[in-house]
């Protein structure tokens, strides 16, 4: 249904309600019957009155039934109204209600779907990666779920910013430019003397030779840094290897399809005092205490469920690392973020109530769950009925670069969005590279595709097919594609307030299997003018409504396959 279906539907019941039990305040909600046969939306509103109205449910679903029957403006969207099973109010809509979407389709386009402009900022940090290394399928998943939310976001009216986090400081970076010192001096990684911790993948090697050669490199929002060649010089290495790798994980976003609005830099915490600021605020406000000679975080009185204090400061020195994400989020929230978004690996599940608590412990008035986290499974990925473990380049695992090579970019983004966010997914290289039904994205894209073919058979001007009569649409197949295509605004609002864009790939499936059981059923290049004309109509709006729903998960639209 339409929003304003649904607001139409809802004031009648509210106005049956109130004629049948007047004392009621229910809260009613519409659903999509289980079982199409049903009818085309549901309401409990009956189920939820009866206890307190003291009236059986299925007695009372029936007297609102028959209260809305009579009333005279529900003539134009219910068809029909019946009860089921312990007290469900099923409603059929008229075909003229069905067939309104392709009105709205027509009118809006591509902002079909979409809602107004708010006054409302939304920052959704994600991939966020170590610059130690090429970005691996993981990366890939985050990239495909944090770019998908900020779409969903941003078809809810949200002003959205994309922000990379740079791990730039630690000890992954320290290893880092040891192993390119150790490689550029020659030191193979089966020496003994190779570091311990060092990264062993060949792109070690490229950076090493770049530095050698005193070649430049560049990376976004940074000054171009050329190699000095001095192999004793490990901050120069430190550096380069730095850059050089923000570089190569920049290339793979760009791959992707991918551009941030901000990077924001790890170090930059350090240099300019935000974490020492934070430590200081908290040891002021009372909420943490010495002990075995470190800084320990009181988290337990803070109120965000974690099970033991944590330490802050270790003995030997330096700080954990969640007390730089709390200065970290400290920005976000001064930087006009009042709602965040963390796209992370389930890995970091046991930072979420550290980092609450510490800002909790600042006492700013932020609320208790923020920021919002998003955490991902791990991806397993498949080939030829094997699972590939090894990147010769990476030296451990598959990167993003690797996948977008073998099947992609459509097929990364879909398919690595198509699951929970937390369930864990198998990636079948094999699956993603067919053209076949069992393909989800080679399934979407052929519907699209060829309701663009019998377009350019027909010959019909888009203004046409907008005049054209929907009151000739009436065929069962085509009533139900029609209620897909009007459920698409709906899902959108959903899936954003569910951080939930693997709702986006399930209904595009269910649309495109929709379109392909229509097309199947109803022969559309009939000598009724009026009849294919209508029909032409409708396959059109099929197609904006795909294209609108994949262009939600970065996925291209094509016109020919």
């Amino acid at each position: 249904m339409l929003a304003e279906q649904q607001h139409q539907l809802t004031h009648l019941i509210t106005q049956a309600v109130q004629a049948v039990v007047p004392e009621a305040t229910p809260t009613i909600t519409l659903e999509r019957p289980n079982v199409a046969a049903h009818g085309d939306v549901a309401t409990n509103v009956a189920m939820q009155l009866a206890r307190p109205a003291r009236r059986n449910p299925r007695e009372l679903a029936q007297a609102i039934v028959e209260h809305i029957s009579q009333n005279p403006n529900s003539q134009t969207l219910i068809a029909h109204a019946d009860v089921a099973g312990p007290g469900f109010i099923n409603f059929r809509l008229t075909p003229a209600a069905h067939q309104a979407v392709l009105t709205a389709i027509a009118q809006q386009g591509d902002n079909f779907g979409k809602q107004p402009a708010r006054d409302d900022k939304v920052l959704v940090e994600f991939v966020s990666a170590n610059p130690t290394g090429p970005l691996h399928v993981g990366h890939a998943r985050q990239a495909a779920l944090g770019d998908a939310i900020c779409h969903l976001f941003s078809s809810q009216g949200f002003e959205v910013s994309r922000e990379f986090y740079y791990n730039d400081a630690g000890n992954q970076i320290d290893n880092l430019a040891i192993s390119v010192q150790a490689r550029a001096q020659g030191i193979d990684p089966d020496d003994d003397s190779f570091p311990a911790d060092g990264y062993r993948g060949d792109y070690i090697v490229d950076i090493a030779n770049d530095f050698r050669e005193q070649k430049t490199v560049q990376a976004a929002d940074v000054e171009a840094i050329q190699g000095s060649g001095d192999t004793s010089d490990l901050d120069a290495i430190r550096q380069f290897a730095v850059a050089y790798l923000r570089r190569e994980q920049d290339a793979d976003l760009k791959a992707f399809g991918l551009e941030f609005d901000t990077y924001y830099l790890e170090s930059s915490l350090y240099t300019s005092g935000r974490v020492d600021e934070v430590v200081n605020e908290l040891t002021q406000a009372g909420h943490t205490y010495e002990d075995g000679g470190a800084l320990w975080l009181r988290t337990t009185e803070l109120g965000t469920g974690d099970d033991k204090d944590r330490v802050m400061r270790k003995r030997e020195g330096g700080y954990t690392y969640f007390v730089p994400d709390v200065a970290y989020h400290i920005t976000k929230w001064e930087r006009g973020f009042h709602r965040a978004i963390n796209i992370q690996g389930t890995d970091h599940h046991g930072t979420i109530a550290r980092v609450r608590a510490g800002l909790q412990g600042l006492e700013r008035g932020i609320p208790k769950d923020y920021p919002a986290y998003v955490l991902h499974s791990m991806v397993k990925v498949m080939r030829d009925g094997a699972e590939v473990k090894i990147s010769k380049r990476a030296g451990s695992y598959v990167t993003m670069s690797e996948l977008i090579e073998w099947v992609g970019r459509d097929a990364v983004r879909f398919f690595l969005v198509q699951r929970r966010a937390d369930s864990e997914f198998v990636f079948d290289i094999d699956l993603a590279r067919s053209r076949s039904e069992e393909n989800p994205v080679y399934y979407i894209q052929y519907a699209h595709a060829r309701i663009h073919s019998m377009l350019r058979q027909a010959e019909l001007s888009t203004e046409v097919l907008h005049q054209a009569d929907f009151s000739q649409l009436t065929a069962p197949t085509e009533l139900i594609l029609l209620q897909r295509l009007a459920e698409f605004p709906a899902m959108l609002t959903q899936a954003a307030q569910d951080l939930a864009p693997h709702q986006v790939a399930f209904w595009l499936r269910d649309c495109a299997a929709d379109f392909h059981t229509w097309y199947n059923a109803e022969r559309v290049n009939v000598e009724d003018t009026a009849l294919k004309h209508a029909r032409l109509a409708l396959a059109h709006a099929c197609a904006q409504v795909l294209k609108n729903g994949l262009a939600i998960l970065g996925v291209s639209a094509p016109d020919k396959m």
